[in-house]
């Protein structure tokens, strides 16, 4: 783990390069060295439906929802979640100076007794 579960108003569709996000964010999640490479998985999923502010359909927003399996301090989260926020605001940055945009991003634990796991990407990593 962790999961990267990106919601965002559909009028940012066209406005960034998506799968290069989530890719940012993956490489950023690995890059802390917080996070086991095989468990780090990105997703992002568009809200077609959204009122934002004072309702102008112009607002947009991108909020980034990190769930990971409890255990690590909160030194260490503090850590992971400026290093990873940061990577996505300078991505956002050209988006930014040119729309409105709010960015948000929140860091959860998840029971681990009640957060059972099965996989074998391990088993087939490169390298």
């Amino acid at each position: 783990m962790p999961h990267f579960m990106i919601d965002y108003s559909a009028n940012l569709e066209d406005a960034l390069d998506w799968p290069a996000f989530c890719d940012l964010l993956r490489r950023e999640a690995i890059a802390t060295g917080v996070f086991p490479l095989a468990g780090v998985r990105v997703r992002a999923f568009r809200a077609d439906h959204v009122s934002i502010a004072d309702g102008d359909p112009k607002h947009g927003y991108i909020d980034l929802s990190v769930r990971l399996r409890a255990g690590r301090d909160l030194e260490t989260r503090k850590r992971a979640t400026a290093a990873i926020f940061a990577a996505a605001e300078t991505f956002l940055k050209p988006v930014m100076a040119t729309r409105s945009l709010a960015l948000s991003m929140e860091m959860r634990d998840i029971d681990p007794e009640l957060s059972p796991k099965t996989g074998t990407i391990r088993d087939h990593l490169k390298g």
